[in-house]
C-alpha cells in the first residue's frame, strides 16, 4: 500500500498500519496531562465502550464526567457485523487509539468494519470534514488489462449508487445504528468484480452524509484515479472501494451480471475462437484444402443469429412492458416522441422513450439523452409514474389537484434538480429545455427533470457556450440563448423563472398574447403586477386564499430575478436555494425584464445559421425607466 502524504498545520496525523486501506487513527489538536482526570475519564469510557456497542445494535454514544473533564465518545459497527466480531473491532480500535494518542484530547480511527471517536468537546449532529486522510493501493487498473473508459463508467455509476444507498439508507426503516450505509457491487469484466462501503456517522443529516461522501469521491479521483483501490476517511464519513470483498460487508449481496458490453464481447470471442478451431480441424483434416471464406461465413450467421436473437426477445419484452405501447400507457409527449411507462416482469417500473418515425431530429439527441442520464443520479430527475407537469397546470380539470403546498414543493424541487445539473454533479449539466412538458411528477407530486436530448455537458473551468444551432421552446428560452445561441447556467435560470411563474398563475406562459392592446406575455404580466405592488393576482384562482402570501410573494419575486435581462443579474441556483428556505434572506430589487415572445417549438432546421448569415425572431426586451420599490 501506498499513502498520500498530507500536512495538516494543526493537526498530527498517525499511521498504524499500511497493511489495510483504512486502519489507522487520526488526532485533532489539543493536548492533556497524562493520568489527569480527563486522562482516567478518557480510559474508562474506552474501557467499556465495546460492550456498549454491542448492547445497543452496533451504535453507542456518550459523554462521561463535567468539564473541563468531560470525554463525548461515539463507537459503531457496520450493520450486520457479528456481535463478537463487532466487540473485537471495537476494543482493537479502542486499544489502538488509547495508546496511539497518549495526551491528544479529540482522535478518531475508522478500521473497515468500525469506528471509535473521542472527544473533550461534543460533536453529535455536526458535520466533521477534517482531519481526512486518502489511501490508495499502489498497482493501477491497467495492469489488470482492464480498459481504462469500460473502468471510469462502471467505477462512476458503482460510486453514484453506493452514495445514494448510504445517503438515503436511513429512510428505509433501519435503526439509528444502522443509518447511512452502503455496500454495493459491480461487475467489472465476466471474471473481475469492484466492491465498494460507504458510511457516516447516524447523527449527521441525509444532506451532510451525501456531501461528505460525494466530496470524499471526490478527493479520491482527484488524488488516486485509475489504482487497483483506495479509501478517503474522515470524522464523519468513511469510503472505501477495492477489487476483492472486505468487512464482511458483501456476503449478503448477489453480485450482478457484466455489463452487456462485456458479455458480448465474452461470447464474441468465444464464437471467434470456435470459428479458429473449426478453421484449424478442417486444416488438419482435409489438409488446408477448405477455403476460410467459408468458415468466416459460418461465423457470421452464428453471430448474427444471436444478436437478432437477443433483439427480438428485448423487443418483445419492451412491448409486453408497456402493453404494446397502449395510450393509457402514455405519460408524457415531447418533439421527437412518446414516453410509456412499463412494468417487466420483475416487477420494475420503467419509462421507455418511443421515437417517432417521422422525426428527422430524434436520434442524435437520445443519444445524448442516453450518455447523459446514465451519468445522472438524483432524486429529482427522471423516471415517475405520474404524467408531466403541464398535464396537471394547465388542465382546468386538473388544476385542483394542485394546492399552494404542493406548488411550492413543486419549484423548491425542480430548483434542488437544477442545482445538481449545476453545481452537485461530477459534471456540469446545462439543459436547454427546461418547461413545464419536461417537469415529471411522480405519485406524491414530486417534480422530475425529466429529457435531456437537448442537454450538454460543461467543462470544469467553463462557464458558457455557444451554438449555430438554437434548441429549445419559445417563451422558455432566455434572450442571449435565442437570439446569439450563447448558452451558461444562466440560460438555464431564465427557464426556470418562466416555470415558476407558470406554477404559480397555472397559465402558460404563451397564453397571454393579446391580453389586451399592449400585447405581451406571461412575463410582461407578472412585472406589470409586480410594478403596479400588486403580485399576488398573479396567484391562480383555483387555489382561492389557500396559500401563504409571503411565500407566493417571494417565489415571484425569485422568478422575477430569474427573467432579468442581463444574465449577470440573475442568481445562480445556489442563491436560488438560499432565497427559497430562508425568509430572512434579503432579495434584490428585480429590473425589468427581458424576454422573447412565442411558445411555440422552434423549427430546428429553420433557425440553424452561420457567421454570415443571421435570422430574427420576435424578442422584445424591455428598456421602459421604472422607479424600483417593493410591493406591499
Amino acid at each position: 500500500m501506498k499513502l498520500k502524504s498530507l500536512f495538516f498545520p494543526t493537526f498530527l496525523i498517525f499511521l498504524i498500519s499500511l497493511d489495510s486501506v483504512s486502519e489507522q487513527e487520526i488526532c485533532f489538536n489539543g493536548f492533556f496531562k497524562p493520568n489527569s482526570t480527563y486522562d482516567l475519564n478518557r480510559r474508562q469510557i474506552l474501557s467499556t465502550l465495546a460492550s456498549n456497542v454491542t448492547a445497543h445494535n452496533g451504535f453507542f454514544n456518550s459523554k462521561i464526567a463535567q468539564d473541563p473533564n468531560r470525554v463525548f465518545i461515539i463507537g459503531m459497527c457496520i450493520p450486520g457485523t457479528k456481535p463478537e466480531t463487532c466487540s473485537d473491532c471495537i476494543k482493537g480500535a479502542s486499544e489502538k487509539i488509547s495508546k496511539s494518542f497518549p495526551n491528544q484530547t479529540d482522535a478518531y480511527t475508522w478500521p473497515d468494519c468500525c469506528m471509535v471517536r473521542y472527544s473533550n468537546v461534543s460533536f453529535s449532529g455536526s458535520l466533521v470534514m477534517e482531519p481526512s486522510e486518502t489511501l490508495y493501493h499502489t498497482g493501477d487498473i491497467e495492469d489488470t488489462g482492464t480498459n481504462l473508459t469500460v473502468f471510469d463508467r462502471i467505477w462512476d455509476e458503482l460510486m453514484l449508487r453506493t452514495i445514494t444507498a448510504a445517503s438515503l439508507s436511513s429512510t428505509h426503516g433501519s435503526s439509528f445504528g444502522q443509518k447511512y450505509f452502503g455496500a454495493e457491487v459491480a461487475s467489472l469484466t465476466a471474471f473481475e468484480t469492484m466492491y465498494a462501503m460507504m458510511q457516516c456517522t447516524p447523527d449527521v443529516s441525509s444532506k451532510d452524509c451525501e456531501f461528505c461522501l460525494k466530496t470524499s469521491v471526490g478527493d479520491y479521483e482527484s488524488c488516486c484515479r485509475g489504482k487497483q483501490g483506495g479509501a478517503v476517511i474522515r470524522p464523519s464519513c468513511f469510503v472505501r472501494w477495492d477489487l476483492y470483498p472486505y468487512a464482511g460487508a458483501f456476503e449478503n449481496i448477489a453480485l450482478p451480471p457484466p455489463p452487456r458490453s462485456l458479455y458480448l464481447s465474452h461470447r464474441f470471442l468465444c464464437l471467434l475462437r470456435l470459428a479458429i478451431g473449426w478453421k484449424i480441424t478442417f486444416a488438419r483434416d482435409y489438409g488446408g484444402n477448405c477455403c476460410p471464406i467459408v468458415v468466416i461465413l459460418v461465423f457470421l450467421v452464428v453471430v448474427l443469429a444471436v444478436c437478432r436473437r437477443r433483439k427480438s426477445y428485448k423487443t418483445t419484452e419492451v412491448q409486453a412492458a408497456t402493453d404494446k405501447f397502449s395510450d393509457s400507457n402514455m405519460i408524457g409527449r415531447g418533439g421527437f416522441g412518446e414516453v410509456y411507462r412499463g412494468t417487466f416482469s420483475t416487477g420494475t417500473e420503467v419509462a421507455v422513450k418511443r421515437l417517432s418515425k417521422t422525426s428527422g431530429q430524434g436520434a442524435e439527441e437520445f443519444k445524448n439523452e442516453a450518455v447523459l442520464v446514465a451519468k445522472l443520479q438524483h432524486r429529482n430527475l427522471e423516471f415517475v409514474p405520474n404524467k408531466s407537469l403541464d398535464y396537471f397546470l394547465f388542465d382546468p380539470a386538473k388544476q385542483g389537484e394542485l394546492d399552494w403546498t404542493r406548488r411550492y414543493n413543486i419549484i423548491g424541487g425542480i430548483a434542488r434538480g437544477i442545482l445538481y445539473l449545476h453545481h452537485d454533479s461530477r459534471l456540469t449539466f446545462i439543459h436547454r429545455d427546461l418547461k413545464a412538458s419536461n417537469i415529471l411528477l411522480d405519485a406524491n407530486m414530486n417534480p422530475k427533470i425529466a429529457d435531456f436530448g437537448m442537454a450538454r455537458i460543461f467543462g470544469v473551468d467553463q462557464s458558457q457556450a455557444n451554438t449555430r444551432r438554437i434548441v429549445g421552446t419559445f417563451g422558455y428560452m432566455s434572450p442571449e440563448y435565442a437570439m446569439h445561441g450563447h448558452f451558461s447556467m444562466k440560460s438555464d435560470v431564465y427557464s426556470f423563472g418562466i416555470l415558476v411563474l407558470e406554477v404559480i398563475s397555472g397559465k402558460k406562459t404563451s397564453s397571454f398574447y393579446n391580453i389586451d392592446d399592449s400585447g405581451g406575455n406571461l412575463v410582461t404580466h407578472a412585472w406589470r403586477l409586480w410594478r403596479n405592488g400588486s403580485p399576488l393576482e398573479l396567484v391562480d384562482l383555483i387555489i382561492g386564499e389557500s396559500y401563504q402570501s409571503n411565500e407566493a410573494t417571494r417565489c415571484i419575486h425569485i422568478a422575477l430575478l430569474c427573467v432579468q435581462e442581463d444574465p449577470a443579474d440573475r442568481p445562480l441556483l445556489p442563491a436560488i436555494i438560499l432565497m427559497l428556505t430562508s425568509s430572512t434572506t434579503t432579495l434584490p430589487v428585480p429590473r425589468a425584464p427581458g424576454f422573447c415572445l412565442g411558445g411555440r417549438e422552434l423549427d430546428l432546421d429553420s433557425l440553424e445559421y452561420t457567421q454570415s448569415t443571421s435570422w430574427s425572431i420576435p424578442c422584445s426586451i424591455n428598456d421602459a425607466s421604472i422607479t424600483e420599490f417593493d410591493p406591499r
